[in-house]
């Protein structure tokens, strides 16, 4: 009599090792496992799909944010009295935390397409709970300095939703793989019917999105309007210390076709140009008057704000990080820059052939120039020979006012109605992007509004304006927007709905296919007979179900007629299962 040991050699997984190891440090084989994951496990996947989508979202917000960061430094600086540049170690965070946990789901979702069992290393659970504690600080830190910025991700997904649809139906579509894996299995469960439905469900409400889109650069061609005016915002603040005369020198070379400058008013009445309420940030007044430093800006007069040097601050601190770009010859000006007075500044803009905005802050009450703020205005436009029509003030003061600045266009720096806009007789309007709707702007252009958009720094927000119909726009990078000649991106809604259906028919398609043939290959691994297990044995099959089943029934037999002084042993020299005549008995 023979009794036949069965014997099963196992081929290389080098990548399965891979993939449990750095996941879970499970690099032996017989650490591993092909059972379902535990509750705990099953907990922590989603644990790290949830900091996954939170540290995409955040990734995105800070990708758009990039218009404003200037006024997120100027927001920190408001509450801490430094100035630092406080994006550098949130940018860092983001980008390390988003690829840690991108690549942990990745192994994840390799672990569940290869059919092993999650297990992820005590290490990797303690780097996941620090990424989301450290993004849920951010964003809470963010949300009590910067709350009006969140605004900026609605203004967004105006440019971006056709592209986030696509790349969203795209992974979601993908994700069929791995449900119908799990749903089309023999065992079935309420879980199973609840995964399927809220896929279903997801699936749908993308397949309908479109619907609720709102994008302007989807539209006719010939419908475009001519390109937005730039106006540069303090200069170009990038290049050159804000409202100096080298940064409006700067803005002008690079095609800007407007200045815009905040005024002040001096105690013996001089208007000049100065965007903090003290001299601390962008001069050397710690040097120079070290005692009065937190003191505002309008109670110097001109010949001591004449004295400070308003350069040197751009080349040490650097704050958009271009001073390295700088010729030796341009930091000698840059640092022997003073602060600008209004009468240079729009002697340069008439010389141009340019127009101004002016911000003007009226002086406190206490001020010597409280009530005649505006007649030194006034006086600075005429001794620079400009004409007044080319000057346009957002006048920060009561309504009753407004009527002493009868020789200059008037404007607000609010949204409101048409009829305040006739009652109050402005001329313009000074909007921040948050507030610059697609139906408003075409209703005050329609009432001859002028609408200037601010602040606008990337080419997708000015490609998103230009869109809308916007005439002109303030920014600090003027040299940034002349790079941009054409939108973006622009469609004609045909074309766009054609990529909707065609995407959206192409996705219904894969997931049923992809279900369909998960069902096949499950049904053809139930009727899978012990002979065909067997007489395969003797060909080189990789297939991961069939090498189950074979240990399976492998171990099957040897529980129900082997003896168990009886052991497996491998033989390495084949690829394949075979079986030795260790037992002959007569």
């Amino acid at each position: 009599m023979v009794k036949h040991q069965p014997l099963q050699v196992y081929e290389k997984q080098v990548f399965v090792s891979f993939v449990t190891g750095v996941y879970g440090c499970r690099w032996k084989r017989y650490q591993r496992s092909q059972d379902d994951s535990s509750r705990w496990e099953c907990t922590w996947f989603v644990l790290l799909c949830s900091s996954f989508l939170l540290l995409l979202f955040w990734a995105y917000f800070w990708l758009v944010a990039q218009n404003d960061i200037n006024e997120f430094n100027m927001s920190v600086y408001n509450h801490s009295g430094e100035w630092s540049d406080e994006t550098i170690p949130l940018l860092a965070s983001t980008t390390i935390g988003f690829s840690y946990i991108t690549f942990l789901l990745m192994l994840a979702l390799f672990h569940i397409s290869l059919g092993q069992q999650l297990n992820l290393y005590w290490v990797h659970k303690i780097g996941v709970l620090a990424t989301l504690l450290t993004t849920i600080s951010g964003i809470v830190s963010v949300d009590d300095l910067w709350a009006d910025e969140w605004d900026i991700l609605l203004v967004s997904l105006q440019a971006t939703a056709p592209f986030l649809h696509l790349g969203a139906l795209t992974t979601v579509t993908a994700i069929s793989w791995l449900v119908a894996g799990y749903v089309v299995r023999r065992e079935r469960s309420t879980f199973q019917v609840v995964v399927l439905l809220i896929y279903t469900l997801v699936l749908l409400a993308l397949y309908l999105a479109p619907l609720t889109f709102t994008c302007p650069c989807i539209m006719d061609r010939h419908s475009l309007t001519h390109r937005p005016e730039v106006i540069g915002r303090r200069g170009a603040p990038m290049l050159a210390p804000e409202n100096t005369m080298v940064s409006f020198n700067r803005a002008l070379q690079h095609g800007a076709s407007s200045l815009e400058a905040d005024v002040s008013i001096s105690v013996d009445g001089v208007p000049f140009l100065m965007r903090d309420s003290t001299f601390r940030r962008t001069t050397d007044i710690s040097k120079v008057y070290p005692s009065r430093q937190y003191e505002d800006a309008s109670s110097f007069n001109w010949t001591e704000i004449r004295s400070l040097n308003a350069g040197h601050w751009f080349l040490e601190s650097d704050p958009y990080w271009t001073a390295n770009t700088l010729t030796e010859r341009d930091r000698v000006r840059i640092a022997n820059q003073s602060v600008c007075s209004l009468v240079d500044m729009l002697r340069l803009a008439s010389r141009a052939n340019s127009s101004a905005l002016l911000d003007i802050r009226r002086p406190p009450p206490e001020h010597p120039r409280h009530r005649s703020w505006f007649m030194d205005t006034l006086w600075a436009v005429q001794k620079a020979g400009i004409s007044q029509k080319r000057v346009r003030t957002v006048t920060w003061t009561p309504d009753t006012d407004r009527g002493r600045v009868r020789g200059l266009q008037q404007g607000a720096n609010e949204k409101l109605s048409i009829k305040e806009i006739r009652q109050r007789g402005i001329t313009s309007l000074n909007l921040h992007y948050s507030k610059a709707h697609h139906k408003d702007i075409e209703e005050y252009l329609a009432n001859n509004v002028s609408v200037t958009v601010y602040p606008v720094n990337e080419p997708w927000l000015y490609s998103l304006l230009w869109c809308s119909g916007v005439p002109s726009v303030s920014s600090d990078a003027p040299q940034v927007l002349r790079k941009v000649p054409y939108p973006i991106w622009l469609m004609s809604h045909h074309a766009y709905d054609f990529i909707w259906i065609t995407s959206d028919l192409v996705s219904i398609a894969v997931v049923i296919g992809i279900f369909c043939y998960q069902k096949w290959k499950m049904s053809g691994m139930q009727n899978y007979n012990p002979e065909q297990i067997m007489l395969s044995a003797v060909t080189r099959r990789t297939s991961r179900e069939v090498n189950i089943m074979k240990e399976k029934l492998i171990f099957s037999d040897i529980n129900n007629g082997l003896g168990s002084s009886e052991e497996l042993s491998l033989y390495p020299e084949n690829g394949y299962a075979r079986y030795s005549n260790s037992n002959i008995t007569r």
